[in-house]
């Protein structure tokens, strides 16, 4: 029979094909209808990858919360229930796809997806503003996590959502677009933020802004990049800090990509071919915790993810060249 371990410990071994079909015909006495009857009718939550995970956090009020949205790409899928037609980073256009919006912990090292959120407005009616907010609610009110920076990037910026992070006791750290409207005091009015002069002491020190309709003020920071592209950064963080130490800040908030790519590449999370929303919710709710299988053998062996997938295969590989199973047709 099909078990949570045995779906698991297949997404974790198969190489390239992640489907029902191929499961079934390497597990002795299961057939393809037993597999996607599974994946039908268990009904698996982010709850399972929180419980698994919270014993492994080193959380404390020096880590951090990062929040970010992935598009299960699904461009070659026909009439699959929660795909949409939606925003890619990773493609910088629109893609069919199915819209996650993750939660990761960090202790500034080391990550860990926490909770998850499908984003499907048609079944719910929900924002991935209202997932965001939903989470980091759950995470300090209900999970009682002490991570006091929360990053996110200018897609969550919106005015109610630095409002709740301020209401929760915590500091955020965000991007901004350009065409964001701030004020220096009430005489000067509102601007781009992109038209605000500033000196070497604004550049290295930030100034102190308010955001329209948000009811207290930030740090805006300019950060030129060496390809002279800029980054605006903002916080509610008060005290001396510098633009080092914002930008320092903001970099830790790239492990929820990597924890993005990762679950992609070895997991297969993209890769379910089933077509209710039910199987999609289950297999990418199991590919959550084939992610974090691979990722506790990492810790153990001191690895990256990669390399312990990797070593499955080198594993083969050496088998295979001591014992071919096709021998090579050579001529004498």
């Amino acid at each position: 029979m099909i078990t949570k371990q045995k779906y698991i410990e297949y997404l974790i071994s198969t190489p390239v094909n992640y489907t029902c079909s191929n499961l079934a015909a390497h597990l002795e006495q299961v057939s393809h209808d037993a597999v996607t009857d599974y994946l039908s009718r268990e009904k698996l939550t982010a709850r399972y990858l929180w419980e698994l995970v919270q014993s492994l956090l080193a959380d404390s009020p020096e880590a951090y919360l990062l929040v970010d949205d992935s598009v299960q790409d699904k461009r070659y899928s026909h009439k699959i229930e929660l795909v949409k037609r939606q925003y890619s980073g990773n493609e910088q256009g629109l893609v069919k796809g199915i819209g996650v919006v993750n939660l990761v912990h960090s202790d500034g090292t080391d990550y860990y997806p926490l909770d998850y959120r499908i984003y499907a407005p048609d079944w719910d009616g929900k924002t991935k503003n209202d997932h965001f907010r939903e989470m980091l609610v759950a995470a300090i009110g209900d999970k009682g996590l002490q991570a006091r920076t929360i990053l996110f990037d200018s897609w969550y910026a919106s005015v109610d959502n630095l409002k709740l992070v301020e209401r929760l006791g915590r500091y955020f750290v965000t991007t901004l677009k350009s065409n964001r409207m701030v004020s220096l005091s009430p005489e000067s009015g509102y601007v781009h933020l992109d038209k605000l002069e500033w000196d070497e002491t604004q550049l290295q020190n930030g100034q102190s802004v308010k955001l329209k309709e948000l009811p207290f003020k930030v740090r805006l920071f300019k950060v030129v990049t060496p390809d002279g592209d800029i980054e605006w950064l903002i916080t509610n963080r008060p005290g001396s800090i510098n633009s080092h130490f914002i930008q320092d800040q903001n970099a830790v908030r790239w492990q929820i990509e990597q924890m993005h790519r990762e679950l992609k590449q070895l997991t297969g999370s993209e890769k379910c071919e089933c077509r209710n929303a039910r199987s999609q919710r289950n297999h990418l709710a199991l590919c959550y915790l084939a992610w974090l299988t691979i990722k506790v053998k990492a810790k153990e062996l001191n690895k990256t993810l990669y390399a312990v997938i990797n070593d499955l295969f080198s594993d083969y590989l050496r088998a295979e060249l001591r014992h071919p199973h096709i021998p090579a047709l050579v001529f004498s």
